[in-house]
């Protein structure tokens, strides 16, 4: 007979991480969107980040769930009662998924809060492969494809929109992935691909640069407009040419070819920005214009509105923009270039005895 979730939680620690990501092609991970364009073959594109986010339990209170997060308040519910539209409301769903009761979860991430690297994904998906060891008694249980699908549902669950998949994706698998959307029933939710190995992180990091914008981003906000929009039957053509971008920007990094992968980008984006103006502020829209001077291309993270920009390009180029978007983050005082490369590990766990 296993021990309870408290019981185990007493004597051992569980821990598990899980990276961020930076990504080309997003939205057409959403099922609204890669089901009707089954026919043009959509795919997306993540980068992993070594800015993980981590998640550590701990015995609690018997019945009740306290969730501790760097940027947000701490919150405490009796589990039965936790609330899904909390703003830690997707952790107090995971935890009621496994009926976790009596423990506190400690989540701390390094890249800034909502800063629309898939931090929340990247949580979700580390404190649900934490609770299925904890609630096995420390025994592997899920295996990474599946704790990406279930951490999904139930982030999609409690949304109350729909959500794409390849921030969990990144998070499990880490490394430089494509993402093929088959929308098909005989067929696997997803198809991966992996661009570059772990030999070529380090020169991939030489043509990359992401900057934080100072502000958080809402990604309803922007992700809502475009679902709106095409369940309208507006921005089809856009969308079935941000499938072809995204094919070329794939196939720009199998081949080394950073020019032709900056040339996807900036269409990529300057299609984004003809749908959805509101998709960058005024500190985005210089990082992004800045960027094509320099022959390099730059878009935002996720679904944009705030956040994260990253760019991409030859690697000369890059070196002379990286004081041109240091000068330009200044401006705003809690904007900054981030100190990253590309994840190669993906999700970790580890349980450990207490004392030992």
């Amino acid at each position: 007979m296993l021990p309870t979730l408290h019981d185990f939680l007493k004597n051992n620690l569980v821990q598990a991480s899980a990276p961020c990501r930076i990504d080309f092609g997003g939205t057409l991970d959403i099922r609204t969107f890669h089901y009707p364009l089954r026919h043009l073959g959509p795919c997306t594109v993540n980068l992993a980040l070594d800015l993980r986010t981590s998640v550590t339990l701990e015995p609690y209170h018997a019945g009740r769930v306290c969730i501790l997060s760097r940027g947000f308040e701490p919150a405490e519910f009796v589990l039965a009662e936790a609330p899904f539209d909390h703003p830690l409301g997707l952790m107090f769903a995971t935890a009621a998924y496994f009926q976790a009761q009596g423990v506190l979860i400690r989540i701390d991430s390094a890249s800034p809060p909502r800063s629309a690297l898939g931090g929340s994904s990247a949580a979700a998906v580390a404190l649900t492969a934490a609770l299925d060891r904890a609630v096995r008694g420390g025994a592997k249980g899920l295996s990474g494809r599946q704790i990406a699908l279930l951490a999904h549902t139930i982030e999609e669950t409690v949304a109350g929109v729909p959500c794409g998949l390849q921030d969990q994706l990144a998070a499990v698998y880490g490394g430089v992935h494509a993402w093929y959307w088959p929308g098909s029933p005989e067929e696997p939710a997803f198809r991966r691909k992996r661009l570059a190995g772990r030999e070529r992180h380090g020169e991939i990091e030489e043509h990359l640069l992401v900057a934080y914008c100072g502000i958080p981003h809402e990604s309803r906000n922007i992700n809502g407009q475009w679902v709106s929009r095409f369940l309208q039957g507006r921005f089809r053509a856009e969308w079935g040419e941000i499938v072809a971008l995204t094919k070329k920007f794939i196939d720009s990094i199998q081949d080394r070819n950073y020019k032709d992968a900056a040339s996807a980008m900036k269409s990529e984006t300057a299609i984004r920005r003809r749908m959805t103006p509101d998709v960058l502020d005024d500190l985005g829209e210089k990082l992004v214009d800045s960027a094509a001077r320099h022959d390099c291309g730059a878009r935002f993270a996720g679904a944009g509105g705030g956040g994260c920009i990253w760019a991409m390009g030859p690697k000369a180029q890059m070196q002379h923009m990286r004081p041109v978007w240091q000068e330009i983050l200044a401006e705003r005082k809690t904007g900054e270039l981030l100190q990253t490369g590309i994840d190669p590990l993906g999700l970790s766990v580890t349980v450990t005895a207490r004392g030992a």
